[in-house]
């Protein structure tokens, strides 16, 4: 599919900007990869030993509302319990319990003010930062 066929509200000039940078990292992680495996450093059964220890980041992120809470926080900043509702449109029991997941990943801090009035807010880590960005270029990808 060519830039200009996308479906996306992006403009043709954006769209073919965003297809060159794919295409460059996707070619750059292929020979990435290819220069790791003939160096004979890791193996196939080495990636399979990484990827189980990513199963629970895959299985969270895969799952509703998260990464529109991802993106809420990466593109609006951090946010309130009841703002990221608003935003996302998910239920307080979901939310909740999305939001502890990504804290317990370490993708989400939640800091609580203590202070009148009490307030908590949630903030993208470095960590959730990265996934966020770097799941983009995949939901992209996917998307053509």
């Amino acid at each position: 599919m060519k830039p200009s066929e996308l479906k996306t509200p992006l403009s043709r000039e954006l769209a073919e900007k965003v297809e060159e940078k794919m295409e460059h990292t996707i070619k750059g992680i292929e020979e990435t990869l290819n220069e790791i495996l003939k160096s004979g450093e890791v193996n196939f059964n080495d990636v399979k030993s990484i990827l189980e220890t990513l199963k629970p980041s895959f299985s969270l992120l895969s799952q509703k509302w998260v990464l529109e809470i991802l993106y809420s926080l990466l593109i609006v900043g951090p946010l309130s319990f009841n703002n990221l509702k608003r935003l996302t449109r998910a239920n307080s029991r979901s939310l909740s319990s999305k939001l502890k997941a990504l804290t317990e990943l370490g993708y989400v801090r939640r800091e609580v003010k203590t202070e009148p009035p009490l307030r908590t807010r949630y903030y993208l880590t470095e960590r959730g930062k990265g996934v966020a960005l770097l799941s983009l270029p995949i939901l992209y990808y996917i998307a053509k």
